[in-house]
């Protein structure tokens, strides 16, 4: 019988720096998605750039319900000291406008691009042939027809479905049994580990507001 041995981790810290948010340790147990030689298993999700720079993170995605801007992109690249995902529209925002904010996105040094649901096949297929970083496809809902998505250039799925998201990684997963799959974990460990188990490679964790991380800081202040 062989024992695993179990590896040492040495952690170092700043005094300054300690202070940061960290994802649940459970995302680790999920196999992580390799981009660019890069294994990512969590993704925060976030635009707060205080928060960019203080998370144990392996990556940011990083989509917001406005029009993407470039200047936007540029401000959250620069931030962050981890790999980026930007969104670049396809719900309000079409047509050729996603495509040439994809483009800049990738000029600016994001390691992907994320789409939004309603994103038609014909853009996806554009955005594809323009840029060489990964598209990121956003499916909010099991009647999605995933064949078409992948066959249009989705690179990797993201899973959005709320309180589905697990069923439908499971569902995909019937189907397409390697193809990269990210997905929100949810509020809960309990739920994080379902999504893995349902087939998610890496996960997508929502961190607490920043007002809520100050109001926990203040109560300390005041020896709450």
């Amino acid at each position: 019988m062989v024992t695993k041995k179990i590896k040492n981790v040495p952690e170092i810290k700043g005094v300054l720096r300690s202070h940061v948010v960290e994802v649940p340790p459970c995302i680790r147990d999920c196999s992580g998605i390799k981009i660019f030689g890069k294994r990512i298993k969590s993704l925060l999700f976030t635009t707060d750039v205080a928060i960019i720079r203080n998370t144990n993170a392996d990556a940011i995605i990083a989509v917001y319900p406005f029009t993407p801007q470039p200047l936007i992109t540029q401000a959250l690249v620069m931030a962050a000291d981890v790999p980026i995902f930007c969104g670049v529209g396809g719900g309000i925002t079409q047509g050729k406008r996603v495509v040439n904010l994809a483009l800049d996105a990738e000029f600016k040094g994001a390691m992907g691009v994320v789409v939004n649901a309603p994103t038609s096949n014909d853009i996806l297929r554009k955005i594809r042939e323009t840029i060489d970083i990964p598209v990121i496809v956003t499916v909010v809902s099991e009647c999605e027809n995933i064949r078409e998505r992948i066959e249009s250039g989705a690179t990797i799925l993201n899973v959005s479905g709320g309180k589905d998201t697990a069923r439908i990684v499971r569902k995909i997963r019937e189907e397409f049994p390697d193809f990269p799959v990210m997905a929100t974990g949810g509020p809960t460990e309990e739920t994080i580990r379902e999504t893995i188990e349902a087939g998610a490679n890496a996960i997508t964790y929502t961190p607490a507001p920043t007002g809520d991380v100050m109001s926990e800081l203040m109560d300390r202040y005041r020896g709450v």
